[in-house]
């Protein structure tokens, strides 16, 4: 096409330093003043850009929903095994309990943020990491189901409700729901992430606790690695490692 068929193109090019890949523009703003006050995160979610519209009302719009009639569907869904990702031994139970836990792993005690409240699981950073491998053909499983109830079940809700309706159809207690879960519709500007330039699972990704030199988990971070919604269950940093996997 011009030259770089098969060669180097701004993303693979050996030559150049992770650094230097942080943005195919070049240098911003942000390069040249790190310490720099950032206010987008003031009008993130802004109603301006909102696909449901001004003046929608999730929770209103719930307390319209047959929960009966959606619990019955992902009942059914829960042994409808689809050739392009089987259920393991039949059921999705597991993979979706998977999915409701790994939503809501990411709530924070400090301040109440984070967790299955929004439905962030589909958005980067979380939607790649590592720990949430596969967890995109668990939400593709469940777009049947989000699109036959469209604004009155977010996919906040619908994640949580599917892990629910999991434990229930495999013979575990019966939970109650409390919906409500209005989704975002872009990532969170304002969240921090740590430090790392490589998550887990990148041989240059180290544990954030390092016992060997006295490091500790910096706060207000609870995962000990980047990609991670708790601890790495292969041992800190890949290694399997009982006693260090403890300390962690």
């Amino acid at each position: 096409m011009d030259g770089h068929a098969g060669g180097a193109t701004p993303l693979n090019d050996p030559k150049k330093e992770p650094a230097a890949l942080r943005s195919l523009l070049g240098r911003t703003n942000r390069d040249w003043w790190p310490n720099q006050l950032t206010m987008d995160i003031l009008h993130q979610q802004g109603k301006s850009g909102d696909p449901m519209g001004d003046g929608f009302n999730y929770p209103e719009a719930f307390k319209t929903l047959d929960l009966a009639a959606v619990k019955r569907d992902l009942t059914a869904l829960m042994t409808d095994s689809q050739p392009w990702w089987p259920a393991d031994y039949g059921h999705y139970g597991p993979f979706f309990i998977r999915m409701a836990w790994h939503s809501a792993g990411t709530y924070r005690t400090g301040d109440g943020r984070g967790g299955a409240g929004a439905g962030q699981q589909r958005f980067a950073p979380l939607n790649s990491w590592p720990d949430n491998g596969n967890l995109d053909k668990a939400r593709r499983l469940l777009w049947p189901i989000k699109q036959k109830y469209g604004a009155k079940l977010s996919w906040a809700d619908l994640m949580i409700l599917a892990g629910n309706v999991a434990i229930e159809s495999m013979g575990g207690p019966v939970f109650g729901f409390g919906g409500g879960r209005a989704d975002v519709w872009e990532p969170e500007k304002d969240v921090y992430w740590g430090t790392e330039e490589n998550w887990v699972g990148d041989e240059a990704n180290q544990t954030r606790i390092r016992p060997d030199d006295g490091a500790a988990l910096e706060a207000p971070l609870a995962a000990i690695q980047m990609g991670l919604i708790y601890v790495n269950p292969e041992g800190p940093g890949g290694v399997p490692e009982a006693l260090q996997s403890a300390r962690d």
